[in-house]
């Protein structure tokens, strides 16, 4: 991190007095404190003064905490390549890490009263929002460590770790709000945040402090018989004190900054604050500057501090691009699937389905209306047809099916509705598609049949329900069953299972079970399974007749292969037998592994398999920007022009196109 490859770095001088978010620790004696500041550690006597850099260079260092013996400082950085938990001596020397996560990383460290352990937050994120913590803990020389606290979900927070200090307990910060899902709208005055404490003798985790306004950043004092925390009060910040025993509270200073009980707090809800050792003040930041405030008298004084020094800044990586062009590339190509034979790909791209023969061709419109979008293109097993759905704001959608040479689609769905991810059986007779329903940005009409549905492609048949839920729906090598991915929500993490059922709705089926995979196809001929895990893509035997078959990128059970080095989704099989092969795509290129290179046990593979596919085929095109016509004047505004300080009070804009041709005063 202190050395980024290929970075051109200038040295930025500063000179403050003043810091923003400062997390801020009490040394065992009392004599010195130690806090952050724009990525550094700092340390400072007690009383203010001068501060003395202990970290430097471009990695961020934050959140010290000092050891209980006062000898070594913990700190969270991210010189790794990613947040850790840290250790150095107290003069800043020979920093270790003591965690070395590379995707489940870690922060906010607080000691065991033994020195010998270290608590942090640990960090999973899920497939929306910003994810949540655990609390875990580490022995000080390093490890894997172990899970104290279990997150509720992926998208309810939880952290602040700090140490009862007789050992016994944890506490820590807990979003309690109702529900799985974050939420944008919380009512801080209400409870959003409260105060858990976990035993770690009974490991039971039991509320500890509760009520309006949240309880966050607890803090208990050197001699456990108090806890410092802050709750938001109307709208403010307030530091708040409880008595241990009887759970009284009272408020000691309102002067807080803006708590981050509304949103995400990955590195904590409130900065980290701090008891001396005699247990009768708290030091902590407020204001740009530093406080110590005596608990029985809420007599607050300042601590002045000054930094003087520079800062490492690395030159941005800038590339030139034109503000207006007259074509684009287009680069968000959807549902990118290949014909059978290889000799063909179909997408959508601004609304409409292309077709493009591989690998050089131009890509073409596949139908010649424009009358609406077109959405989720399938070809047919023979490769003589496509199905796709549509969208119109007034008609809602319907499923087509179009000749794959073009042409006019003709409508299989009766009545209107929402529907996604439809497909052709194998013996072109059926279509299986997915109806969704809406009711909230949409209108709600025809929405309140939803699942998986079969259909005669020839049309003018009655849709038959297959499903209430499902998604995903394909075929393997015969028409009679339809495969589909079934999710079931639960608290922590969802339920992913392969399944299929008969046309006629009877005698479902599952087949595999996953803990993450967000796509799952099975193979023309029911020998294989892709699947799309953490965004890559994977293949491995198709099991049948077992009770808990799992997939993953780390089962053990069955070989799996990882076939993309990058990214890729839109997972779908081409060819069969010796030529069979898995597609996907990422952006605008489509990647092509053949199941031969995918396994070393198959006719024809080679003895070493080559890596991950790391190149693709461009398959996207260019086209015409849409630039407004004619010349447009913008008159009577006021105007900052960047000229210094340059205001037109009385202005005009001239813009032909897409471009500002003239900038003045009203009457030149």
């Amino acid at each position: 991190m202190d050395a980024p490859p290929g970075a051109t770095a200038s040295q930025v001088p500063i000179d403050v007095r003043e810091g923003t978010w400062l997390n801020v620790d009490v040394s065992p004696r009392g004599d010195e404190l130690v806090f952050d500041l724009l990525g550094d550690v700092y340390a400072l006597p007690i009383a203010g003064g001068e501060a003395r850099p202990l970290t430097s260079g471009a990695s961020w260092d934050m959140q010290p905490r000092y050891s209980p013996d006062g000898k070594s400082i913990a700190f969270t950085s991210d010189r790794g390549g990613g947040d850790n938990l840290w250790v150095m001596n107290r003069d800043g020397s020979d920093p270790k890490p003591v965690t070395q996560e590379k995707f489940r990383l870690l922060n906010s460290p607080a000691w065991s009263p033994d020195g010998q352990f270290l608590v942090g937050r640990k960090h999973f994120t899920g497939r929306r929002s910003l994810g949540a913590g655990e609390v875990w803990m580490y022995h000080r020389a390093g490890g894997e460590g172990v899970k104290l606290t279990e997150r509720a979900n992926d998208q309810k927070d939880l952290g602040e770790p700090a140490f009862s200090p007789d050992g016994r307990y944890v506490y820590f910060s807990q979003d309690v709000t109702p529900g799985k899902s974050f939420e944008y709208d919380k009512d801080p005055n209400k409870e959003i945040y409260a105060i858990q404490r976990l035993d770690l003798e009974t490991k039971e985790v039991e509320p500890f402090v509760t009520g309006p306004g949240g309880s966050i950043r607890p803090t208990p004092s050197p001699d456990g018989k108090q806890l410092a925390f802050v709750r938001r009060v109307r709208a403010k910040s307030v530091l708040y004190v409880a008595d241990v025993a009887s759970g009284a509270e009272r408020p000691l200073y309102d002067g807080l900054d803006r708590d981050m009980q509304e949103t995400w707090a990955i590195h904590g809800v409130s900065p980290v604050m701090a008891w001396t050792p005699d247990n009768k003040s708290l030091v902590f930041w407020a204001g740009g500057t530093l406080h110590r405030i005596e608990v029985a008298t809420k007599k607050v004084t300042p601590i002045p501090f000054h930094v003087k020094g520079t800062r490492t800044v690395f030159q941005t990586v800038r590339s030139t691009r034109a503000v207006a062009p007259d074509r684009f590339d287009v680069k968000m190509l959807r549902w990118m699937q290949v014909s059978p034979d290889g000799r063909r790909v179909v997408y959508q791209a601004l609304g409409r389905l292309y077709v493009k023969d591989l690998p050089s061709g131009t890509p073409r419109r596949l139908t010649r209306q424009n009358e609406h979008l077109e959405f989720h293109p399938s070809f047919s097993r023979d490769g003589r047809s496509i199905v796709y759905t549509t969208w119109d704001d007034d008609r809602l959608g319907a499923v087509r099916v179009v000749a794959a040479t073009g042409g006019e689609g003709r409508v299989v769905t009766a009545q209107p509705g929402y529907f996604v991810e439809p497909v052709l059986s194998p013996d072109g007779k059926s279509v299986v598609y997915r109806a969704t329903g809406d009711g909230y940005l949409m209108p709600g009409t025809w929405s309140r049949e939803t699942g998986l549905f079969a259909v005669p492609s020839a049309g003018g048949g009655v849709a038959r329900k297959l499903t209430r839920d499902g998604q995903q729906p394909h075929f393997g090598a015969k028409s009679d069953r339809v495969y589909f991915l079934r999710v079931e929500s639960k608290e922590v993490e969802d339920v992913r299972t392969l399944q299929s059922i008969e046309l006629d709705g009877g005698n479902e089926r599952t087949h595999l079970k996953s803990a993450g995979a967000v796509e799952m196809r099975v193979s023309p001929d029911d020998q294989w399974v892709a699947f799309r895990e953490d965004f890559n893509a994977y293949v491995t035997p198709f099991v049948r007749g077992s009770k808990e078959a799992q997939v993953g990128p780390g089962t053990k059970a069955m070989p799996v292969t990882q076939v993309s080095r990058d990214a890729g989704e839109y997972l779908h099989w081409s060819g069969d037998g010796a030529r069979l092969s898995l597609n996907w795509a990422l952006g605008p290129k489509l990647y092509t592994r053949a199941l031969k290179d995918a396994f070393t046990f198959l006719d024809g593979s080679p003895k070493t398999l080559p890596p991950p596919s790391a190149e693709g085929v461009d398959v996207s095109f260019t086209s015409k920007s849409d630039v407004p016509e004619g010349t447009l004047a913008l008159v009577g505004g006021r105007i900052v022009t960047m000229k210094g300080d340059e205001v037109l009070e009385q202005g005009v804009v001239v813009v032909k196109g897409n471009r500002i041709i003239a900038v003045g005063p009203v009457g030149k």
